[in-house]
Order: structure tokens, then C-alpha cells, then sequence
């Protein structure tokens, strides 16, 4: 499995992480923290889109969904517990072999595996719902992972991204709050110089053929010790781009 767009050491690093994705307290604890703001926004704008109602049992039914670099399934579980028949993809061999073992012990039919989206859409795969979420800034070629991961978004569908805004209050909370005051993440799970300003995501998408639809900031709230959606988009920002049928 070869891709332009893989970094290796970035792999490297996250399968080595691959044991503790579901350890809620441990180095992925930010993310399961951050999983409900982006479960929301995702549920909210497909059902806006495809005509669901929000608030049904399962709103996402039948919707298919591919969630790129899955880890070990942290988002692609609830979305699948929502009605959406996902597929799951990640370079990293571990992170599958995690995310396909809580899956089935969870009772859930998930799809994952150990392929990249240029493979997926060479292959003629299109999908309802992309998700590139927290994936972006971990790419070598970003304008090529985009341009794949767009290719994937059927006629009338949606691409959703969640990533880091290039910019010094970034680099002071994202870098060096995070990483190395809190130590929420790991050191070294961010380069700084890999962010992404919206500008820069939209530029990549519109290239793709999406219009980009929706840009909304994602901002931690230590009181609740919860994140939360909001205007500012200095910090953690996710989109929503669409393909018009």
C-alpha cells in the first residue's frame, strides 16, 4: 500500500498509539472528549442536507460514510450506531486491528481497513458522507489527499474536515499547551507547519469540485472540561463542503 499523501513517521506514530485509542484517559483522552461536538456537526448538516431529522433513532440510516485515517474507530462508531453504513480507513495496520476489535465487541458492522483514499476511489468507490477529520495536518501532500478524498463524495454528497489553523495562538495552545504544558498529546503529534488556514482547506476543496458550505471554530471550555462550537476559528476549525448533483 504506497500513497503520496502518507507520511510514515506520522503511521509510525499512530500505530504505536493503536493499543490506547479507547483508553479514554489516556493519550487519546482529548479526542474522545472532542468526539460529541464533532458527532453533532456531522449528524446536524447530513441531516439538513439529505433531509433527516436530527432528533430520529437512527438519522444517518442507509447514508454511507467513509471515515479517513479512523484510528481506532473513535468517531466511526457512534456514526454507525447513528444508521450509517461506514467504511473505515487507515494506513496504520494496528490502528485497524484495534478499531476491528472494539467494533466486534461492540456488536457493530463496520467496515475497516488497512488502505489509503486514493486506493478506495481508484477502485470506483463513492460515498455519501467523506470524512477527513483531524487527518489533514498529519498528510505529506495535502492538495492530493484532498483532491482524492473529494473525487470520494458522490453527486449530491458531503466532505467534512476537522483540523488546526496556522496561526501563533495555534502553535502556543495546540503545540505548546498541548503537547508539552498539559500534555494532553504525545510530543511531536503536531508540526505546526503542516496547519491549515480555511483558506488554504477551501482553496484545496473548491480545486476538487466542492463548495465549501459551513466553517465553524471548535474552542475547549476548561470549566466544563469540554469542547464546544464557536466562531473563532483561530485555533481548531471544521468544515463542510458539498458536490451539487
Amino acid at each position: 500500500m504506497t500513497s503520496a499523501s502518507i507520511d510514515r513517521d506520522e503511521v509510525a506514530r499512530f500505530d504505536a498509539l493503536a493499543a490506547r485509542w479507547w483508553d479514554e484517559r489516556g493519550p487519546m483522552a482529548v479526542l474522545h472528549r472532542f468526539n460529541p461536538v464533532r458527532v453533532g456537526y456531522i449528524r446536524d448538516e447530513a441531516c439538513r442536507v439529505f433531509g433527516r431529522d436530527p432528533a430520529a433513532p437512527f438519522p444517518l440510516d442507509g447514508l454511507t460514510v467513509v471515515d479517513i485515517g479512523c484510528g481506532g474507530g473513535v468517531l466511526s462508531e457512534p456514526l454507525a450506531r447513528l444508521g450509517a453504513r461506514v467504511t473505515g480507513l487507515d494506513p496504520a495496520t494496528a490502528n485497524i486491528a484495534a478499531a476491528q476489535a472494539h467494533a466486534a465487541g461492540e456488536g457493530l458492522d463496520i467496515d475497516y481497513r488497512a488502505e489509503t483514499i486514493e486506493a478506495v476511489v481508484a477502485g470506483g468507490a463513492r460515498f455519501d458522507v467523506v470524512l477527513a477529520m483531524e487527518v489533514v495536518e498529519h498528510v505529506a501532500d495535502r492538495a492530493g489527499f484532498l483532491r482524492a478524498a473529494s473525487t470520494a463524495v458522490k453527486p449530491g454528497g458531503l466532505l467534512f474536515a476537522a483540523t488546526i489553523n496556522r496561526t501563533m495562538r495555534s502553535f502556543a495552545l495546540a503545540i505548546v499547551g498541548a503537547e508539552y504544558v498539559l500534555r494532553w498529546l504525545p510530543r511531536g503529534t503536531h508540526d505546526w507547519e503542516k496547519f491549515v488556514t480555511p483558506g488554504e482547506l477551501k482553496a484545496d476543496l473548491e480545486a476538487g469540485g466542492l463548495t465549501v458550505t459551513d466553517t465553524t471554530g471548535v474552542v475547549f471550555n476548561p470549566l466544563g472540561n469540554s469542547w464546544r462550537a464557536s466562531r473563532d476559528t483561530g485555533v481548531n476549525y471544521m468544515v463542510a463542503a458539498h458536490r451539487h448533483a
